[in-house]
């Protein structure tokens, strides 16, 4: 063979020699050494050069496969990453995921994504690849603020596009007096960014935007510590990883929006579920205080079950503010501020706070004013405890109403009783107890006798509350004379006189005159109060008393006369009955002091000198006198009282000392009252 046949036969093996390491896959410095092994051979040169040729094929063709490596490493990445968005990580794993396969497959030095704020500021959410130490400088880590404006992610969110340079440090593009877009544009600078930047020594960067639609919300950014020029593929990727952050971004903004959603959903549910067992507990307790009044239950009854229902101390007061019933007490009750929030209860037809925990309900009826209830609750009053509050006073006046449509339907039976216990002469006794028995008046007890003369306007309005009035405190009721009479359980005359006028002036708004006598121990004493209260009444109008209101015992000496049982024992013991004590006890001589000072026309020294004692015994037994009978009874009204009193006090003795002469078997007796 020849030599050319031989180098022939050599070009031949050397070519077969490439394809079989292209076959392989053969690294590219197997091909190089293959080029030096047919240098050295001397292989002829036209077989060298198309052995040359060759290899840069080669090369190309593995140039080739390697783009297609990185190709579909990066789709696998990319689709990766999509499958990532799919499964429930927070913002911050879903970013990291994302700088780390963007340094990875584009082998950056470092990577980071910055997401702009209302204010139009961008700061570092996640950084992968730092090196910079912590410090008191700028770092580029997550937190870090970047001024509106600043460096690629500036240009990035001015265009909408990727920006990239192969060494920002030297790009005059991105100095403060560069320009990006012809001078349209000038950029901004942060001086803490660019120390950031200019820390981790970084060169080449290229950022891709992170876009919501049509808005720019971010940019991701790649990094390396050397020049470098991106391929478009590489810039393709980035912003295809760029895309995928937007998604996550989203899709965490919309996680957070629905957990808030969610959130506000079960706090909503909780409230309503709350809101819900209070209904049901107002419900339940409205509907117990209402059977408490089908069942008959009186006003007591039904302020405790609202105070147990309200956890509060509950008053029920009429009208004119005096209490009705309740269920503890109030210590401290400021009563001008629940007189004001009164008026601005009933004003508003509602619950009103007065002060220290207290409320004001109002009970009426339409128009009419029943009353009001009055509560204190430590922990205060929820909406729908007001609503409660509100429930018990329509209770109150469902509770009152019924009292007076009962009072009204009984009232021409209970009308026809009293007229018949004070007619005169009166109706068969026994009859009369067994009538008052069946309306539920027990004239066994103790009784006084009311009469209310209104001084002007209509009659109605009166009647009609006397009813509902006899009614609640179990008593009776007829209108004789233009005169409402009364009969109610009691012994202080007095006492229901001013009760009855307190609560009756106002409801008419004009004056009454009211008159009392009593108390009467049955019925057949029932006739006999009766003429003596029209007869206070009479002498209350006769002495100028329109409009007051008094009982017999309350008129002194004239009460004395007025009384068909003339009770001289008891106007001379209200008067001078304590110096009488006094003076049997101790068996000292106050009342005849008394007797000689008023008839020495109150002169202590002719006393003294009518009494044969020195007038400092006088002055000492007057000083006694006053701590007995108390430091108004030398005013008028009372020394009168005092002085009548002494005068039938001194005939009583004198006719007891006449009967026991008349009659020897009573001189052992002693007489009435001891001086």
């Amino acid at each position: 063979m020849t030599r050319d046949g031989a180098d022939a036969a050599g070009g031949a093996d050397a070519l077969l020699t490439v394809l079989e390491l292209l076959a392989r896959q053969a690294p590219p410095a197997r091909f190089d050494t293959l080029l030096d092994e047919a240098r050295r051979s001397g292989l002829a040169d036209g077989e060298l050069h198309r052995l040359e040729r060759a290899v840069e094929l080669a090369g190309e063709i593995h140039a080739a496969r390697a783009r297609e490596t990185r190709h579909e490493d990066g789709l696998a990445a990319l689709t990766e990453t999509a499958r990532d968005l799919t499964l429930s990580y927070d913002l911050d794993s879903l970013l990291r995921v994302i700088t780390r396969r963007a340094r990875r497959l584009l082998g950056l030095d470092l990577a980071y994504v910055t997401l702009r704020d209302p204010h139009g500021a961008s700061h570092v959410h996640t950084a992968e690849g730092s090196r910079t130490p912590p410090g008191p400088g700028p770092r580029l880590a997550p937190g870090l603020r970047i001024a509106d404006g600043y460096g690629l992610g500036g240009a990035v969110h001015l265009h909408g596009e990727p920006v990239w340079t192969a060494d920002y440090l030297a790009d005059e593009r991105f100095a403060p007096s560069g320009s990006l877009d012809a001078g349209v544009h000038a950029p901004a600078f942060d001086e803490d960014a660019e120390s950031a930047l200019r820390a981790e020594g970084l060169h080449a960067i290229v950022a891709a935007p992170l876009r919501s639609g049509d808005t720019v919300i971010g940019a991701l950014h790649g990094a390396d510590r050397r020049v470098r020029h991106h391929t478009g593929q590489e810039i393709a990727l980035l912003t295809a990883l760029a895309d995928l952050a937007a998604l996550a971004v989203e899709k965490a903004g919309l996680l957070d929006h629905t957990r808030a959603e969610v959130s506000e959903l079960e706090r909503d549910s909780a409230r309503v579920r709350t809101r819900l067992t209070r209904m049901r507990h107002v419900s339940e307790a409205h509907g117990r205080i209402m059977n408490l009044v089908l069942a008959g239950g009186d006003l007591c009854h039904v302020a405790k079950a609202a105070s147990d229902a309200l956890d509060a101390t509950v008053l029920i007061r009429d009208p004119g503010g005096r209490p009705l019933a309740g269920a503890g007490d109030i210590p401290g009750l400021d009563e001008e501020a629940i007189a004001k929030a009164s008026l601005d209860a009933h004003a508003r037809r509602r619950p009103v706070p007065a002060a220290d925990d207290t409320w004001v309900a109002p009970v009426i009826a339409g128009s009419e004013d029943l009353g009001g209830l009055v509560i204190r609750a430590a922990g205060g009053l929820t909406g729908e405890d007001e609503r409660l509050l509100e429930l018990a006073a329509q209770s109150v006046a469902f509770l009152l109403l019924m009292r007076r449509s009962t009072a009204v339907a009984e009232g021409p039976v209970r009308d026809e009783l009293l007229d018949d216990l004070i007619a005169d002469p009166p109706h068969a006794p026994q009859q009369i107890a067994q009538r008052a028995r069946r309306l539920g008046v027990d004239l066994r007890r103790p009784h006084v006798l009311v009469l209310a003369r209104p001084e002007g306007g209509e009659q109605g309005r009166a009647v009609v509350w006397a009813s509902s009035y006899a009614y609640r405190l179990s008593g009776l009721k007829t209108v004789q004379g233009g005169r409402i009479v009364l009969l109610l359980p009691g012994i202080d005359a007095s006492a229901a006189a001013k009760a009855v006028a307190a609560e009756l002036t106002p409801l008419l708004g004009h004056p009454v005159s009211v008159a009392a006598a009593g108390p009467a121990q049955s019925p057949d004493g029932i006739g006999r109060i009766h003429q003596e209260a029209g007869r206070c009444l009479d002498a209350m109008s006769a002495l100028g008393g329109t409009g007051s209101a008094a009982s017999v015992q309350d008129l002194g000496f004239l009460g004395l006369l007025l009384s068909d049982d003339n009770d001289v024992d008891g106007f001379v013991e209200s008067a001078i009955g304590p110096v009488l004590d006094y003076d049997a006890e101790r068996f000292t001589d106050l009342t005849h002091t008394l007797e000689a000072y008023f008839a020495s026309g109150g002169s202590p020294t002719n006393a003294a000198e009518a009494l044969h004692v020195h007038p400092n015994t006088v002055s000492r037994r007057l000083e006694r006198i006053g701590e007995l009978l108390g430091p108004e009874w030398q005013k008028p009204g009372q020394v009168l009282e005092v002085q009548l009193a002494l005068r039938l006090q001194r005939t009583r003795e004198l006719l007891t000392r006449g009967r026991a002469a008349a009659d020897p078997a009573r001189q052992a007796g002693p007489p009435e009252r001891s001086t």
